[in-house]
């Protein structure tokens, strides 16, 4: 659910950093504050696949950003997201589960980068017409069929 509130806050932080530059003033972006609350409540109760499409569907209808989202420009941007989710865990050894001697702080900004790379592999898989949940399924049973758990636990 953190990585979730992470999303969250990005498009927060998103929809306000692209009214101030739009409207530049505080006043000016009321609206824009009270739709970024509902994207804030719509994603802690109802986070899908199908759901995070539409919304970064719409997020970039708004903002008229749907022709630099080509399968090629979204792969380099999620690329670019993943050496910013390696840079959080460089240089700090391994890493225990659950993150347990990390800052708030540290967690959040992974959060954060978790949540870029995620909402470019959806929207990636849109742009190239991939059902990303279905696809995870069938991936999920040809691993099992090419990895039986009898034949892994036996190694």
């Amino acid at each position: 659910m953190d990585e979730f509130l992470g999303l969250a806050s990005w498009l927060i932080y998103a929809i306000i950093a692209n009214s101030l530059a739009t409207f530049g003033t505080e006043k000016d972006m009321e609206g824009e504050k009270t739709k970024a609350m509902e994207v804030e409540e719509t994603q802690v109760t109802d986070v899908s696949l199908k759901g995070l499409s539409k919304k970064l569907e719409e997020f970039a209808k708004e903002r008229d950003w749907e022709p630099f989202h080509s399968p090629r420009n979204l792969l380099l941007a999620m690329v670019g997201e993943v050496g910013e989710l390696a840079e959080i865990f460089m240089w700090r050894g391994e890493v225990a589960k659950g993150l347990p001697n990390w800052e708030e702080a540290d967690k959040e900004h992974l959060g954060e980068e978790l949540s870029d790379v995620l909402l470019y592999l959806i929207r990636l898989s849109d742009m190239c017409g991939v059902n990303l949940g279905e696809a995870a399924l069938k991936k999920i049973v040809k691993n099992a069929v090419k990895y039986p758990a009898k034949a892994a636990r036996d190694v």
